[in-house]
């Protein structure tokens, strides 16, 4: 093991996280509705490749293709009987290729078992019960462990109850740390109506690896949500990995508007504000992280750039339909 987020914070800094996963293997020839873990068995090589380019780009830390690799969601693909299976096989990948950059640089790597939600609620609102949701993420992390995993991270939560029972679950099953991340993309706040300082007040007390924010509705509320965290959590390093930008429409693809230089300025104010992992979510490729990490090493200057929200977002295109009708 290359040692721990908060000891390789204290040599470094600051860590560099990877990007998009999905983003790359529909690249690569995934198409909708197929589970992308399955590819961790049956294209590999594809799987090594997205966490190579990540690496070469900069990152200190690559987060394994098995973010749907819980029985919930492994069941919509009938694959649920193979949950230790696809896990340990997207460990072994990423494992692969971080123990082969630090040989070839000597750069201390981080390989992270992703896990993500269920998909299914917590009852009362639903049907899943604390005790089948806590065994779910135990199975998950069992394979995640046994294919080399560095620690597990827990990520694109919006449930305090759900996040709680990931962790309770990944401790019964293995001695590796946790780290954990919600996604704000409600007005600064989770689905459930979580905002950065619940997180931090309600998380503080579980000697998490690190907390923090991914994913959302764009990067200025994940970067707020970030910011107020790490104001809340000074002994826990903070993560803030969010979106390439916001999804819009151009012909008949949906891509996301976040340049590279986009999520630098980003990463160049996260880090200035605390955050300590810095990468990038939905949408970003290597070449994203590329640039964030010749940002923050200070091989280049921090670009000016100003993220746009949602909701500016909606005006803008209000005002694009406003002129046309007056054209």
């Amino acid at each position: 093991m290359a040692g721990s987020i908060a000891e390789l914070v204290a040599t470094k800094g600051y860590l560099v996280a990877d990007g998009a996963m999905g983003t790359q293997l529909f690249a690569a020839g995934l198409t909708a509705g197929d589970a992308p873990e399955a590819w961790n068995v049956h294209h590999a090589e594809q799987v090594r490749a997205v966490h190579r380019a990540y690496l070469r780009a900069g990152a200190d830390l690559v987060v394994t293709n098995s973010f749907g690799g819980n029985r919930f969601r492994l069941a919509l693909h009938d694959l649920d009987d193979r949950v230790v299976e696809l896990n340990e096989a997207a460990a072994r990948n990423a494992r692969i290729e971080a123990d082969a950059e630090t040989e070839r640089t000597g750069r201390p790597t981080l390989a992270a078992g992703s896990m993500g939600p269920t998909g299914s609620l917590l009852a009362p609102l639903g049907d899943m019960s604390a005790a089948e949701c806590e065994a779910a993420f135990a199975e998950q992390a069992t394979g995640l462990a046994e294919g080399g995993a560095d620690l597990l991270w827990v990520e694109t939560m919006s449930d305090l109850d759900e996040l709680e029972a990931a962790v309770r679950g990944a401790r019964s099953a293995c001695d590796l740390p946790v780290a954990a991340t919600m996604s704000f993309d409600t007005a600064g706040r989770t689905m459930m109506g979580v905002t950065g300082a619940d997180l931090a007040e309600r998380l503080g007390g579980l000697g998490l690896a690190a907390v923090g924010a991914n994913c959302g509705n764009n990067i200025a509320d994940t970067e707020a949500a970030a910011v107020a965290i790490a104001a809340a959590c000074a002994d826990t390093p903070v993560v803030s990995k969010p979106n390439a930008g916001i999804p819009v429409w151009s012909d008949d693809a949906l891509v996301y508007d976040g340049t590279p230089d986009v999520l630098a300025a980003h990463a160049h104010r996260a880090r200035a504000a605390g955050a300590a992992v810095i990468g990038s979510c939905c949408g970003s490729t290597p070449a994203h992280t590329a640039k964030m990490a010749a940002v923050l090493r200070g091989d280049e200057p921090p670009p000016e750039s100003t993220p746009r929200t949602a909701t500016a977002l909606t005006e803008d295109r209000s005002t694009r339909r406003r002129n046309r009708r007056r054209r």
